[in-house]
């Protein structure tokens, strides 16, 4: 898995997790199965929130899309928010899909950063 970060706006700060951290704290959660319509990052700019995506930034999304693998449950926040799943959600989507495995968390972990800028976090390959 490639490595990502999730991004979320608390009042003026920006909180960041490691997804890899995300993965590890619900390994042993509950999966169970939750309505697409639930999903409320479906009506929103989830992956440009602040600017306009290019061709080429929609067709690397497409690209990931594709690729997604329903082996992993998404990950929800404790009111139900998308931390881990996008492209998962997106393909399935596109298959027609009602539902999709996840887990939640109860209490939301820490975040892992606050406010650092996205250029100083580690993506390897």
């Amino acid at each position: 898995m490639r490595k990502q970060y999730h991004f979320r706006k608390v009042e003026n700060d920006t909180y960041i997790w490691d997804v890899d951290n995300l993965v590890a704290f619900t390994q042993h959660f509950k999966v169970k199965e939750i309505p697409l319509s639930d999903i409320q990052e479906l009506e929103e700019a989830y992956w440009y929130p602040d600017t306009h995506p290019t061709t080429q930034n929609i067709l690397e999304h497409m690209q990931l899309i594709q690729q997604a693998d329903f082996t992993y449950p998404i990950i929800l926040c404790s009111q139900g928010r998308l931390m881990d799943g996008m492209h998962r959600v997106g393909k399935a989507k596109i298959l027609g899909k009602d539902t999709i495995s996840a887990v939640q968390f109860e209490i939301d972990p820490q975040a892992d950063f606050i406010n650092v800028d996205e250029n100083d976090l580690i993506y390897d390959d």
